[in-house]
């Protein structure tokens, strides 16, 4: 890492991805001369952590000038970095958006570090990174070295989302519905249209012209955009009763050979990639324990009879770090090493 301190602003810091990435960033010692935290208007003057000691006051986004700011990690929503990410970047700040707003844009580099590092240097264009869905990163972290070896023909993915996915008032909304269950209260839907506790929602963003969800496709285009335009992708997306932590059933079909050994070899030199797969009760890792955690699980590996070449996989990680937050820090890491 440079020697060099940054000037560092986070944007959507009440937020849950915010507040993880501040402390992403205490835990990973990111070179931080000064780290600013922004929000909208009505969360100015609220207090949020920053490493064991620091508390910084939130400061309006709108009024900020980002002049002299190195680089903006963002998870505020699309429509708001819609608006302030240009502005950042005209004052020479390269934004890292965690929102799905900028990432098709094929002038701005859509970046898993594990996956494809060197698109970083495309940032130059607009000044913006984006960082993928959450889905895409965890399942593309697995399924590189895989790629590498065998090349991939076609992913079938069912995801079973954590509803931390959804921010904040989701995770109350879970946590209140699970509530009156047991104390018979009225249940409440503000968040999502149908009950979350004690239930799956196969709808995760809106409905699109050909039925699929916009999560699904999100998950089609940029898996194309990240990995490899030729890959044939088809998902179904979930939203299920967990609060932080999505996983993922996941059918890869390779052009050449891939045993489920020799899978599980690959994926055990794999950066980002933690390996527990035995065949008993306690060999697979679930969303509960990997809960705070920066590695990619992955369990279940295992050949599919019904083609040639076909694995398995059962693919875990915290939503929260590296399906954003931690995906953004390592990103800005690269950047401030490499590039500025």
């Amino acid at each position: 890492m440079s020697s060099k301190k940054f000037t560092v602003a986070v944007v959507g810091a009440t937020g849950a991805v915010g507040q993880e990435m501040l402390k992403t960033l205490a835990e990973r010692n990111f070179p931080v001369g000064k780290v600013t935290a922004l929000a909208s208007s009505g969360s100015v003057g609220r207090e949020v952590s920053f490493g064991e000691d620091e508390v910084l006051k939130v400061q309006d986004l709108d009024k900020y000038d980002f002049k002299g700011t190195d680089i903006c990690l963002s998870s505020a929503g699309a429509k708001i970095s819609e608006a302030f990410a240009p502005r950042a970047a005209a004052a020479g700040c390269v934004v890292i958006d965690n929102t799905s707003h900028f990432r098709m844009d094929p002038d701005i580099p859509l970046v898993v570090p594990e996956v494809n590092p060197a698109a970083i240097a495309q940032y130059k264009k607009k000044m913006i990174i984006a960082n993928p869905n959450c889905s895409t990163i965890q399942m593309l972290v697995a399924l590189k070295p895989l790629h590498d070896a065998a090349k991939i023909k076609r992913i079938v993915v069912s995801t079973y989302q954590a509803v931390s996915g959804a921010g904040r008032e989701a995770m109350d909304e879970l946590f209140t519905q699970t509530r009156a269950v047991y104390v018979n209260d009225q249940m409440t839907k503000e968040v999502f249209h149908k009950q979350i506790a004690f239930n799956v929602i196969p709808q995760i963003d809106v409905f699109m012209d050909d039925g699929s969800t916009k999560e699904e496709w999100k998950m089609v285009v940029e898996t194309k955009k990240i990995l490899d335009p030729k890959i044939k992708v088809t998902a179904t997306a979930v939203r299920v009763p967990v609060f932080i932590g999505h996983a993922e059933s996941v059918n890869v079909e390779f052009e050449g050979d891939m045993s489920a050994a020799k899978a599980r070899e690959l994926l055990k030199k794999a950066k980002g990639v933690s390996v527990v797969d035995h065949k008993h009760e306690d060999g697979f890792v679930t969303p509960a324990e990997c809960a705070g955690e920066d590695s990619v699980f992955v369990s279940r590996i295992r050949e599919d009879s019904t083609v040639d070449n076909g694995l398995n996989l059962w693919i875990v990680s915290d939503n929260l770090r590296k399906g954003a937050a931690l995906n953004a820090v390592q990103i800005a890491e690269i950047l401030a090493k490499d590039y500025l």
